[in-house]
């Protein structure tokens, strides 16, 4: 079984982000980035999946600028066995991302496509779904454990009334939430591997995606500064302040 992995490299979650002055976009220049933290945990299902036996090879993927690529020797490090960047300078829309991900997909032969539930950055959760939809392919989102046995996958994903087991047929699309695994730490000697692995470059020309964005973005501003919270000294003075003040009762 062959699975893919879309890496996205945002900014580092450590990271305070901060808005350009003319509130064009997010200041990005000088600032640490790294791998999507739901993405790396994609990296290591996958990784413990071919582990055990499940997996025969592991192809990280990912769609931007050049410096993608160092997020995808970070995958092959964790245990990616090679990669593929398809370059591209524009910002990208979910589904232009969705598109490409379908073509190597098809391409690839992929089996099974693993991918964090969200990027940390745009936060839009479209991605995974997108690709199941246009694959044509069953999909499991948030999964935190996910069982394979043949041709048929066993998923568990978080819902608001707690557990949901999803039974399927591969090929299939899977999005991973926080509770999966904890990925492994990267030790200097991977690091040392990964960089004599095969990153193949594309461009989506190559895949046939057209990656015109659909939406303009206008502006983008801090969220409003919350104001310093009061003790009150009895029940009846928070009912009063929440109905007078906060007018939310």
């Amino acid at each position: 079984m062959k699975i893919l992995v879309p890496v996205k490299r945002v900014v580092d979650y450590n990271v305070k982000v901060r808005v350009k002055a003319d509130g064009s976009d997010v200041d990005i220049a000088n600032v640490k980035m790294s791998m999507n933290p739901f993405d790396e945990i994609a990296v290591e299902e996958a990784t413990r999946l071919k582990e055990a036996g499940m997996a025969t090879e592991i192809v990280a993927v990912s769609c931007g600028v050049a410096q993608c690529q160092d997020v995808i020797r970070t995958a092959m490090a964790i245990g990616a066995d090679r990669g593929i960047h398809v370059l591209c300078d524009q910002p990208l829309e979910p589904l232009a991302v969705a598109k490409m991900l379908k073509a190597l997909a098809e391409k690839e032969s992929a089996q099974l496509v693993i991918l964090g539930k969200q990027a940390i950055d745009d936060d839009a959760n479209q991605t995974g779904q997108m690709l199941a939809a246009l694959w044509g392919v069953p999909q499991a989102t948030f999964a935190s454990k996910v069982e394979i046995s043949g041709e048929q996958m066993t998923v568990t994903r978080e819902i608001d009334g707690g557990l949901e087991k999803l039974s399927m047929q591969l090929p299939a699309v899977v999005t991973t939430d926080l509770r999966l695994n904890e990925p492994r730490y990267v030790t200097l000697p991977n690091i040392m591997k990964a960089k004599k692995k095969t990153i193949d470059q594309l461009s989506p020309a190559d895949l046939g995606v057209d990656v015109t964005p659909r939406l303009k973005q206008l502006k983008v501003q801090d969220p409003p500064s919350r104001k310093a919270g009061i003790k009150v000294s009895d029940v009846a003075t928070l009912v009063d302040k929440l109905r007078n003040e906060a007018k939310v009762i």
